[in-house]
């Protein structure tokens, strides 16, 4: 079992859950965080972290997503490792919520 960045992330890039991280699971690409599988140790800290409600259980993912557990699994072996909190961008706010945002992704 492992955790998972959904598509809330996407535009929101919230690191909150960076900062809890015991490990440095997670990944950083343009648009979104991504958790690495392999380097997850299912500790559930980084949940209650993200403000914008972006990660799951691999198993809770909602059925409409089950598509990211591929991605951040595929992602996380591309993008850097993030380890330190940043500010979000400027109008993450505005797209916390946003369904549809898929298509942001580089």
């Amino acid at each position: 079992m492992t955790y998972v960045v959904t598509e809330n992330c996407i535009k929101c890039k919230y690191t909150d859950c960076v900062s809890v991280c015991p490990v440095d699971a997670f990944c950083e690409g343009p648009e979104m965080l991504v958790i690495d599988p392999e380097i997850c140790i299912d500790c559930d800290v980084c949940v209650a972290e993200c403000p914008a409600g972006a990660i799951f259980d691999e198993h809770d993912v909602p059925e409409d997503q089950t598509d990211f557990i591929e991605l951040n699994s595929r992602l996380a072996e591309q993008w850097p490792t993030i380890s330190e909190m940043k500010d979000p961008p400027a109008d993450a706010e505005e797209w916390d919520g946003v369904p549809g945002k898929r298509s942001y992704l580089e």
